[in-house]
Parts: C-alpha cells; structure tokens; sequence
C-alpha cells in the first residue's frame, strides 16, 4: 500500500534497516499516533508510563521525547534500559493524568493497563 510505504521511508530512510525518529515527528505524533505508540511501545511502571525506545539513537530519543516536552506539556526523562542497550523515555506520574486525558480516547480497552488503569 503507498500510504504505508510513505510511512515507512520516513521511518527507514532509504529502504535501511535502521530505525529512526524523523524530523517532521512534531507533526506526525497526533494523538491517535500517541495513542498507538503506547499500545505498542509503552509500559506503566512507578506510576508512570515508559516507552520502549531502545532501538533509536540517543538523538532519536531526544527528539521523540522533545516532541512530548513541547507539543503535550508532559514532564519526561530519559534513563537506560534495563538491557543496557539503548534509551527509554519515562514520563513523569505528574503527566499521567495529562497522558491519559490526550490517548485514552483512541485506546482500545485490553490495553489500558499500559496506563495503569
């Protein structure tokens, strides 16, 4: 399908087999998109939410986690995952009920446990 193959070349660039986070990310992490990355990605813990960003550059996670900052006003940080192989965002307990108030709408109900519901 072209839409999805757009999408991916924004995520592979130049059909690699290397993932990264694109520049235009401000752009394309809507809330539905928010929504799915956590579905995917994210996880609850210390009563807040993780996402699993091990597979992108210390840059890519910057980026991701600028993007969170400043689009959705949530308090993040980043720490190392516990495979000692990449970076994890963590948003802060301060931001769950912000978090939830922008994706609970487009969660589908299995997967609300990811926000601690």
């Amino acid at each position: 399908m072209p839409c999805i193959t757009e999408l991916r070349s924004l995520f592979y660039p130049e059909l690699s087999n290397t993932k990264v986070i694109p520049v235009n990310i401000y752009d394309l992490l809507t809330p539905v998109a928010l929504a799915h990355l956590l579905m995917g990605d994210g996880g609850f813990k210390s009563k807040g939410i993780f996402i699993c960003t091990d597979s992108y550059s210390i840059q890519d996670v910057v980026r991701l986690m600028n993007v969170l900052i400043i689009r959705y006003d949530l308090k993040c940080s980043i720490h190392k995952a516990s495979n000692k192989c990449g970076y994890r965002i963590y948003i802060s307990r301060n931001s769950l009920d912000k978090v939830k108030e922008i994706v609970k709408p487009y969660f589908i109900p299995i997967m609300l446990y990811k926000l601690g519901d």
